[in-house]
């Protein structure tokens, strides 16, 4: 399995490239990394170091690629944080000519625009550029609760309507779809909530909530719901085993009271959950 991942690289801690392309090499997948930028660590410490990249390395990154004669056994290509429009035009440009050589090739678009309690983070004219040109693109989109209600104008309040909105995300472009956090009513206290949506069936897993909040785990899940779909070609099997092997992660670095999450320590998670979780249709 072949992957080219698009995202952003920190030096310290998993976030963006350092959190999806070590659990997507653990499984057996060569992956093609290509960052969008260069950071000493995550924002969410309030400072960093690095630079940004332009459009202009991505779409050169690619061509070279493309040169080798690689993009004809490209099986994917997987996006997430974009740091503005131009960057995601050359995201665009990719998926274009990875299709041109291997038509079977999906675009996995991790739609990064915000989340509950913290709104929109990402700079103007990325959510509308998502909702625009990225999804219609898209063959797998793996939104959180409040990018599913930005892209599809839908207030998600329960199980019906967050079936009703993925619905409404598919009808945009995207046949398959995983909601990576829904708690609404319906889903226990205790618990958290991951849906996925493929062929008009809906799928569910509930993982008990850990108490935890660390940045990166959204771009593991879509790296790993990526996958498991490549191989198994089963939305409901790769959201049960994706949920899994985060729930696995998380739990650990809970235990290890870490503010990065333990990519590394946990890396038995991706190839062997510790604990299994069902996906149950709905």
């Amino acid at each position: 399995m072949n992957i080219l991942s698009i995202q952003s690289w920190v030096a310290y801690g998993h976030v963006g490239n350092a959190s999806a392309i070590f659990p997507l090499q653990r499984l057996g997948a060569e992956v093609w990394g290509i960052h969008t930028v260069q950071f000493s660590n995550h924002t969410g410490y309030g400072a960093w170091r690095g630079q940004v990249f332009d459009a202009g390395l991505v779409r050169d990154c690619v061509q070279g690629i493309e040169e080798r004669g690689a993009l004809a056994r490209c099986d994917a290509v997987l996006s997430g944080y974009m740091g503005g429009a131009e960057i995601g035009e050359a995201i665009l440009h990719a998926v274009a000519r990875a299709r041109a050589h291997n038509p079977a090739a999906l675009y996995c678009c991790d739609p990064v625009i915000g989340d509950v309690g913290r709104g929109v983070f990402v700079r103007p004219g990325i959510p509308e550029f998502l909702r625009d040109r990225a999804i219609p693109m898209a063959d797998i989109a793996t939104p959180n609760r409040f990018e599913l209600e930005w892209l599809t104008g839908r207030e998600v309040r329960d199980l019906a309507s967050a079936k009703a909105a993925m619905a409404a995300l598919q009808a945009m472009g995207p046949r398959c779809v995983m909601l990576t956090s829904c708690d609404v009513a319906g889903v226990g206290e205790g618990e958290i909530a991951l849906l996925a949506a493929e062929g008009g069936r809906f799928w569910r897993v509930l993982t008990p909530r850990l108490p935890i909040s660390v940045n990166g785990a959204g771009d593991a899940i879509a790296a790993l719901f990526l996958f498991h779909r490549l191989a198994s070609g089963e939305a409901g099997r790769a959201l049960s085993l994706a949920a899994s092997s985060v729930f696995g992660l998380l739990r650990r670095t809970a235990e290890a009271g870490s503010r990065e999450i333990l990519t590394v320590a946990a890396q038995e998670e991706f190839v062997s959950p510790s604990r299994l979780f069902p996906a149950e249709p709905l």
